[in-house]
């Protein structure tokens, strides 16, 4: 059983008119649950934060199941097995799965996925080894496909998912080019081997600033942002450029969608492909994934940053921090100790 009997769970409290607040979420103590026939309790040591958990505090129907007003939020989790009833874990062991962001959860066992502490560090496991990473490698080398001597652009790219898809890119041979929002992150991004960082907040017209990073044009568009960028870079697509829209955290608190995009004609003359994807149409080839991104790791030619926030009930200000761009890389909250 657990060292404690409270567990502590966050809930949805209201839905978010535009930006989420303190008030969307509320911290709830209930008991720690005891695990049902086939189900593990695991003891969160890690919390993913994502920007697509915005889309899921709506009543809309979306990729991702809304969450219900009074539901306990959910994210990716690496945790310890505390307690197994016929899960087939053993006490102690890491696991990662979909749990609340809670201190506890009970979960099925076919829902948990064993990890390897000794490979690399468990917290890699929601980040660079992780959805985040799974999202990059099958955004570069199935959608936007970019190859030796090409001009790459990324957005978001101090991101959990645009720095790895930037450094893939580069691994493959292009140009890469990523947009960041602080000189910090730009800084980031040339010593992960960027050719060019551009800083979107004190840039002024994005059209010239992608002219003297991308002379020759750009090859191939990792979105994860949407807007105005966007909008620069369709002009300036080469004939058969790919373009992978992974994510709009532009548009996620937005009451009202602006018009767009205005920049579709441009695809006539380019004859651009462009393709929204989600990771889970992957899912069946994480064996694959995640053995590479491993490799790259441990080698050196993928490197990654975590910023973490410590504590459960500081989650809501990590959530937050993702619209602000306070995080670099991957954003985690710690929950608790890992006791391996």
């Amino acid at each position: 059983m657990s060292d404690s009997d409270t567990n502590r769970v966050f809930l949805l409290a209201e839905r978010p008119t535009g930006r989420p607040d303190e008030d969307t979420f509320e911290l709830a103590e209930r008991e720690v649950p005891e695990p049902g026939p086939g189900e593990a309790l695991v003891r969160t040591l890690y919390m993913s934060v994502d920007p697509y958990m915005r889309g899921r505090m709506r009543a809309a129907d979306s990729y991702a199941e809304s969450w219900d007003v009074g539901d306990p939020l959910r994210a990716g989790v690496v945790g310890e097995v505390v307690e197994s009833n016929g899960a087939g874990f053993e006490p102690g062991d890491v696991v990662t799965g979909d749990m609340q962001w809670a201190d506890y959860a009970t979960v099925a066992g076919p829902e948990l996925t064993q990890v390897d502490p000794d490979r690399a560090p468990i917290s890699t496991y929601l980040g660079v080894l992780g959805m985040p990473g799974n999202t990059a490698y099958f955004g570069v080398q199935d959608v936007t496909e970019p190859k030796a001597g090409e001009t790459f652009v990324v957005t978001g790219a101090a991101g959990a998912v645009g720095s790895v898809a930037g450094q893939i890119a580069k691994l493959n041979g292009a140009r890469v080019v990523g947009f960041a929002g602080s000189d910090e992150k730009v800084e980031f991004l040339e010593e992960i081997g960027f050719d060019v960082g551009i800083n979107y907040k004190t840039t002024d017209d994005y059209g010239a600033a992608l002219d003297e990073a991308a002379p020759d044009g750009i090859d191939a568009y990792f979105d994860n942002v949407g807007g105005e960028i966007t909008d620069a870079v369709f002009p300036r697509l080469n004939v058969d450029a790919r373009v992978g829209v992974c994510g709009q955290i532009a548009l996620y608190n937005a009451t009202e969608v602006p018009t767009g995009p205005r920049k579709l004609a441009m695809l006539i003359e380019s004859r651009a492909t462009v393709e929204g994807f989600l990771v889970s149409d992957f899912s069946e080839r994480f064996d694959q994934s995640v053995p590479q991104l491993g490799e790259w790791v441990q080698s050196g030619d993928l490197q990654y940053r975590e910023t973490v926030t410590e504590g459960l009930e500081n989650a809501p200000d990590a959530f937050l921090g993702l619209f602000d761009g306070d995080n670099i890389g991957k954003q985690l909250v710690k929950v608790s100790e890992y006791s391996g």
